[in-house]
């Protein structure tokens, strides 16, 4: 297991921290509905990207420490 559970329950909880932070401060804006409901699609696609940027920069990064080794085994072998 890469990350403990504090950690991970403090990932989680900043995230809903931010979500209700944020939807409470739309609650109170002064905008009519179209334009709330544009800003909870928006906040919900940066959020999304974020989530899948953060993997694709991991999967790759243990693709070339995965790709290393196995050269590695190559050469030794070889």
């Amino acid at each position: 297991m890469r990350n403990t559970g504090a950690f991970s329950a403090m990932a989680i909880a900043g995230l809903v921290i931010g979500y209700v932070m944020f939807l409470i401060g739309l609650y109170n804006a002064p905008f009519e509905l179209n334009v709330k409901g544009y800003y909870i699609a928006v906040i919900l696609l940066i959020s999304y990207s974020a989530i899948g940027v953060q993997k694709v920069t991991r999967d790759n990064a243990e693709d070339k420490e995965i790709i290393a080794e196995e050269d590695a085994k190559r050469t030794f072998q070889g």
